[in-house]
């Protein structure tokens, strides 16, 4: 496969994971988060992080998508990214997570919303417009088309992207997230994608 079938891969799957967020917030889908217990292929078994077994159907065009560590370097002004952030006592936004998202997806799920990655949690998608470093990390200031969010990024927070993936790697014991598991007239969950850790990594969103 060629690097630009490899990227509009990429791009393809990102603008899907934030078109799916963005529907999140009206009609929430069943969310996974945790790890491959079993795959035959064509179902995966999840262990989730609240300690269940769940049988997920893959669909017929089920791809998978790579979570790769990133560096705050690889923020810059004017860069899209969604962050999932908790308010802090005093009232600020600090962030539990950051992904930076390919320019292809710029806009797309822009906003701020809530999000489930812990209780009382928000994500936000968005426009850098200003980096400012200071003591408890770096705060990005960011806008989206109905107002502004400052977001401070403790120094460990976790910092990713998307990356080509290959279905072959989601053996057992792999860290995965699945935004958006549909469930189908019997009952059944059933993904048309799988976002999965490299090397070990818990995805954060």
């Amino acid at each position: 496969m060629t690097k630009t079938r490899l990227l509009a891969g990429c791009i393809a799957a990102a603008v899907a994971f934030i078109a799916t967020a963005t529907a999140m917030a009206q009609s929430p889908p069943t969310r996974l988060r945790g790890s491959i217990a079993a795959n035959d292929g064509k179902t995966v078994t999840i262990a989730t992080r609240e300690g269940t077994q769940v049988p997920v159907k893959l669909a017929d065009n089920w791809g998978v998508m790579l979570v790769s560590p990133v560096s705050m370097a690889d923020i810059k002004e004017n860069s899209f990214v969604g962050i999932a952030s908790m308010k802090g006592p005093d009232g600020s936004l600090n962030a539990l997570e950051v992904l930076v998202f390919p320019e292809a997806a710029r806009g797309t799920g822009e906003g701020h919303y809530p999000w489930d990655v812990r209780p009382q949690s928000t994500m936000t998608n968005a426009n850098v417009e200003q980096t400012v470093t200071g003591v408890d990390g770096q705060t990005l200031t960011l806008k989206y088309k109905d107002g502004e969010k400052k977001i401070i990024v403790p120094p460990d927070a976790p910092i990713v992207a998307f990356a080509p993936g290959d279905k072959g790697d989601l053996k057992p014991g792999v860290k995965i997230f699945i935004v958006a598991a549909k469930k189908q007239a019997d009952g059944s969950l059933q993904a048309p994608r799988i976002n999965y850790g490299k090397d070990g990594l818990t995805p954060p969103m």
